[in-house]
C-alpha cells in the first residue's frame, strides 16, 4: 500500500478476484458443512415439540459424525476467513465508498458477512474450551447470528455472482485479464492456505476422530484424559452431585404402575453392555463400555405405552441440562441404558454415580448423569 496518497494505493500482489474466488469456494463449503451441522446439533439438543418424537437413535455414532464435523470445519474456517480477508481488504478502501445501490447492499452484506462470520468463530473456538467471556447465553445467540451470516452470505454471492463466475476456474473469461505472471505465485499462495488449513484441523480433529489423538496439540480436550479415560465437562461438585450415598439413593419411575428402586434393586435386574460414545457439542467424543438397565425394560414395567416419551430427571442441585427428555425412538432403542457401569468398573461420581442415562446418536449434553426419576409422557 502505498502511504501519504488518499485512497490508498495497494501495490501488492494477489489482491484480485481470482484469488478471492478461490479462497471463496473453500471458505463457503467449510461454512455450510458447519452449518448444517450446526443445525442438526440444534434440533437435537433443542427438538420442537412435532420433531421430538422423530429424531433417529440409529446410527448410533451420527451425533458423534456430525458434531465433529462441525468443529472440524469451524476450525478449519478461521485460516480460510483470515485468508479471504487479506485478499478482499484493499476494497475497504475503494473511493468513492458508495458508488450505487447494488455497491450499497454489496457493501452491507460484506461488513454483516464479515462480523458476523468472526463473531461465530470467535465464540465457536472459546466454546469449545468452555469459556465464555460474555453476558449472554451462548446456544441461542450463536444459532441466531448464524442465519444471519448464511443470510448475508447468500446476499453476497447473488450480488457477486457475475465475478465468481468470471473467476471460478482457470478457464474462466475473467481469468485472461489478470497478469500470467501471477498464477506461480497465486498457487503457492493457495498451497500455503491449504496446508494451514490441514495442519490446524490435522493437530485438533483427533479430539473427536481418536485415530489421531496421538497428534492433538491444541484442542482443549483429549479423549484419553478424565476419570475412568473419559474426559469430564462437568464435575459432581461443580454440579451439587457429591454428595450420593448408595443408602439414600432411590430411582423413582412415574406412569400407569409407578415405583421406585434402590441401587441394589437396580443391580439385581438384568444388566446389559452395550458400546457408545459420548459425543459433546464441544467437538470431543469418545466410545466405552457401558452396563446397566435397558430404559425400555423399567418403561415397560411402569406400564408405559409405545408411543411414550420419557422425562430424565438429575439429582444434581445446580445446571441448565438437569433435565432432559428421551423420545420414542431413543426410549424404545434396546442401546439405551440407565447405566451403572463403564469399562467394567462402577461410575465415578464425576460420571454419573450411581446412575447415568447413555443412549445412542445423542448429544453428551444430554447424556444425564445423576440419574434420579425418569417420567412417563403420554
Amino acid at each position: 500500500m502505498k502511504l501519504g496518497v488518499f485512497p490508498p494505493v495497494f501495490k501488492g500482489r494477489l489482491h484480485d478476484a481470482r484469488t478471492a474466488t478461490s479462497i471463496g469456494r473453500w471458505l463457503g463449503a467449510a461454512f455450510a458443512l458447519c452449518f448444517v451441522t450446526g443445525l442438526v446439533s440444534h434440533f437435537m439438543q433443542h427438538p420442537p415439540d412435532w420433531l421430538a418424537n422423530s429424531i433417529p437413535s440409529r446410527p448410533s455414532w451420527g451425533y458423534r459424525l456430525t458434531q465433529g464435523l462441525h468443529v472440524a470445519s469451524g476450525i478449519a474456517a478461521v485460516p480460510l476467513l483470515l485468508a479471504k480477508l487479506w485478499a478482499v481488504y484493499p476494497r475497504l478502501f475503494g473511493w468513492p465508498p458508495l458508488r450505487s445501490v447494488k455497491h450499497g447492499l454489496e457493501r452491507l452484506s460484506v461488513a454483516v458477512l464479515v462480523a458476523g462470520s468472526v463473531f461465530e468463530l470467535a465464540t465457536g473456538l472459546l466454546n469449545t474450551a468452555q469459556w465464555y467471556p460474555w453476558p449472554f447465553s451462548f446456544v441461542p445467540v450463536h444459532y441466531a447470528v448464524a442465519w444471519l451470516v448464511v443470510g448475508a452470505l447468500l446476499l453476497h454471492v447473488a450480488v457477486k455472482a457475475p465475478e465468481i463466475t468470471a473467476h471460478w476456474t482457470r478457464r474462466s473469461a475473467g481469468t485472461q485479464a489478470l497478469p500470467a505472471q501471477d498464477g506461480p505465485d497465486r498457487r503457492s499462495f493457495l498451497a500455503a492456505v491449504g496446508a494451514g488449513v490441514g495442519a490446524v484441523t490435522l493437530t485438533t480433529v483427533g479430539q473427536s476422530f481418536t485415530p489421531l489423538k496421538d497428534v492433538l496439540l491444541f484442542a482443549p480436550r483429549h479423549p484419553d484424559e478424565g476419570p475412568q479415560g473419559l474426559p469430564v465437562n462437568r464435575t459432581a461438585a461443580a454440579a451439587g452431585a457429591d454428595g450420593i450415598t448408595a443408602e439414600e439413593y432411590r430411582l423413582v419411575v412415574t406412569g400407569p404402575q409407578p415405583y421406585t428402586l434402590t441401587l441394589d434393586e437396580l443391580r439385581a435386574l438384568p444388566q446389559h453392555e452395550v458400546e457408545l460414545p459420548i459425543a459433546c457439542v464441544e467437538g470431543w467424543s469418545k466410545s466405552a463400555r457401558w452396563t446397566g438397565v435397558r430404559v425400555v425394560e423399567l418403561l415397560e414395567r411402569a406400564g408405559a405405552p409405545a408411543h411414550a416419551r420419557v422425562r430424565v430427571e438429575s439429582l444434581e442441585s445446580r445446571g441448565g441440562y438437569r433435565v432432559s427428555e428421551l423420545g420414542q425412538g431413543h426410549a424404545r432403542d434396546p442401546l439405551t441404558l440407565l447405566a451403572l457401569r463403564v469399562n467394567g468398573e462402577e461410575l465415578h461420581p464425576d460420571h454419573g454415580y450411581p446412575a447415568r442415562l447413555i443412549a445412542p446418536n445423542r448429544p453428551g449434553v444430554l447424556q444425564t448423569k445423576w440419574v434420579g426419576r425418569l417420567e412417563v409422557l403420554v
